[in-house]
């Protein structure tokens, strides 16, 4: 889809525009929701994070904002670096973009996106919302770190299949939809 750099950084931009708000809800709502609500004894996830005094990250609360700008940054950051350029080298490996269908290529780069995204974040929020007032411990980093692959792996499959790559690609398209007229 993106033909240049210029390209590849909106394409980039707008997935993890998406992505980081879709993660931190379905972090704090889905699968710590119900804790968070538990502990501090309010009806809803909002304000049972407003009532702690925002996320526990980095060894400190930080406001909720705060957690999607970071993850924000470091998202885009991994996906520029490592994400976008080895994801399209592994797709090549296994399918000749030339003649495979569009739709079975692009399948193929979003699953490598995943399969490569996916522990790599999550290994940097193992390091993010480790317990460091416990101490620390390399198996209880490394314990984490599986579990939040183990957690956040088929929320990433599925939803960057069926849902936010086709509503990007789409929205890609729209935007760069001039430029592709006049070439």
């Amino acid at each position: 889809m993106p033909r240049n750099q210029f390209e590849r950084c909106i394409f980039a931009l707008i997935t993890v525009v998406i992505t980081v708000h879709a993660y931190v809800f379905y972090s704090l709502y889905v699968v710590n929701g119900s804790v968070l609500m538990e502990v501090t004894g309010q009806s809803s996830v909002l304000s049972a994070i407003n009532a702690q005094g925002g996320v526990y990250m980095v060894g400190r609360m930080v406001p909720i904002w705060a957690v999607v700008v970071l993850e924000f940054v470091l998202a885009y950051t991994l996906e520029m670096v490592m994400g976008s350029p080895c994801s399209f080298k592994l797709a090549c490996k296994v399918f000749d973009p030339k003649t495979t269908h569009p739709v079975l290529f692009e399948s193929a780069i979003i699953c490598a996106t995943v399969g490569l995204m996916c522990p790599a974040m999550s290994f940097i929020a193992a390091f993010l919302y480790y317990p460091y007032y416990a101490g620390f411990s390399v198996l209880t980093l490394l314990a984490n770190f599986l579990k939040l692959v183990c957690l956040n792996f088929p929320f990433a499959f599925f939803t960057q299949l069926f849902f936010i790559q086709p509503f990007v690609r789409t929205a890609f398209k729209t935007i760069f939809r001039r430029n592709k007229k006049q070439a």
